[in-house]
């Protein structure tokens, strides 16, 4: 028997469900399209991978490629759509199985849709949901329709009744003979679409992509430097590589598990120390899951303007105030900082995106969508779930019970009181 990884957003080989099922069969060969739809302009008029992101996901492609390499597995990389490559690669190497994870919104769910059908019926197609850190066979809910609207009624039922799985070890290697002949190459940024770039020195991120770089910034943040023990207290800063713990990228694009940090915070807190801090780390995990179930419940609604509760605000849209807010050209300072800084860096700290989100949305009653598609385009860490479920929460129509808008000068003078980060972004730079 011959299977086939299809990689999407699990590019890891440590604790990776679809490697380890893919890699019981006798032969293994690894898949990864640039699907050059996710390139293009999409409908806001952004560019639904910007530089940033398309940069860090060819790091990513690059190690994800040298781990796999380790295993005796090659990997298979095409700019092309799924529906196209994957039945000429099952045709060609005698595939009897594809191995993929399970997807469930819009344009996910379309590929998989279309490659499934583009393939020979008797080719088998397993799909397993594996992005997730409480299992969907493990929740306390009997169906998606009963997962609650209120974040912390999820988080307490599930950290009563769920077991975080253990992760899966790593598939031993294949002989060498499983390797095939690869005339594919990774694509550079030029052949996605983007000039090259050079990094800015003042962003919070300077990290590269992929498992490896994910496996040492954990490594760094808890054993090294020991900041878990104090993330709680620092998470809401903004200058600087240590005031969070920065995995949301690899999280996104799956160059690392949730599992696996949970389990490295469980360590930690046995050996270090155990406080409301490490518990803060699980406790943004849940988040993240909650917000995957979240757009398993409601499907497309996640896209709409009315938003998941079906709210009819009188949303706007000028062209003109979209891009003062992503140029940083408001009468908020410290909105322009942060907008100044996602623009240079593809990043942006938490209490950041809550503000200019807040901003966009409830101060100018702009549409929401573009500020999410902004996101989506501009975002190392862009993931649909968290993107379109965090925007319809500071716009109204999510998950925030308490429907509340930020008060922009308040924040700033909490957050930032001696304009260190105003400071740092709101000067001339050469890379505006």
């Amino acid at each position: 028997m011959t299977s086939l990884v299809w990689f999407t957003t699990n590019l890891r080989v440590k604790d990776n469900l679809v490697l380890s099922e893919a890699c019981k069969q006798e032969r293994v060969i690894a898949l990864y399209c640039f699907d050059p739809r996710q390139f293009k302009e999409g409908d806001f008029g952004f560019y639904k991978t910007g530089k940033f992101r398309a940069n860090f996901l060819i790091e990513t492609i690059t190690d994800l490629k040298k781990q796999l390499a380790e295993l005796n597995i090659s990997l298979l990389v095409y700019i092309d759509k799924p529906e196209n490559c994957i039945p000429k690669v099952v045709k060609e190497y005698g595939v009897n199985a594809v191995y993929y994870q399970n997807e469930w919104t819009r344009d996910e769910v379309t590929t998989i849709t279309n490659t499934k059908n583009h393939l020979e019926k008797e080719v088998e197609m397993h799909g397993y949901y594996d992005q997730f850190l409480f299992h969907p066979d493990s929740i306390p809910y009997s169906s998606y329709n009963n997962i609650p609207d209120v974040f912390t009624t999820f988080r307490k039922k599930c950290e009563k009744y769920v077991k975080v799985s253990l992760p899966y070890t790593t598939p031993e290697a294949k002989s060498p003979s499983n390797t095939i002949e690869n005339h594919t190459t990774i694509p550079s940024l030029q052949d996605l679409g983007h000039p090259n770039f050079e990094v800015d020195s003042r962003t919070a991120f300077p990290f590269k992509g992929g498992e490896t770089a994910a496996l040492e910034r954990l490594q760094n943040y808890f054993w090294e430097s020991k900041k878990l023990q104090v993330y709680k207290k620092t998470r809401n800063g903004l200058v600087g590589t240590d005031y969070s713990s920065k995995f949301s990228p690899w999280l996104a694009n799956g160059s690392i598990s949730a599992r696996t940090i949970y389990y490295e915070v469980k360590a930690f807190e046995k050996d270090i120390v155990k406080n409301q801090d490490t518990y803060w780390l699980v406790f943004e995990l849940v988040w993240r899951d909650y917000f995957k179930y979240i757009s398993l419940k409601y499907g497309d609604q996640i896209f709409y303007l009315d938003g998941i509760l079906k709210t009819n605000y009188d949303w706007n849209f000028d062209q003109q105030k979209l891009q003062n807010w992503i140029n940083g050209e408001t009468p908020e300072p410290f909105v322009n900082a942060n907008m100044i800084e996602l623009k240079n860096t593809g990043f942006m700290s938490n209490r950041g995106r809550q503000n200019v989100a807040s901003y966009w949305a409830k101060h100018l009653e702009q549409d929401w969508r573009y500020g999410a598609a902004y996101f989506e385009s501009m975002l190392l860490d862009y993931d649909v779930h968290s993107n379109w479920c965090n925007w319809m929460y500071n716009s109204g129509v999510g998950n925030d019970p308490r429907n509340r808008t930020f008060n922009i000068k308040s924040q700033a003078e909490r957050y930032d009181a001696n304009k260190k980060f105003q400071n740092l972004w709101l000067q001339q730079t050469l890379f505006s």
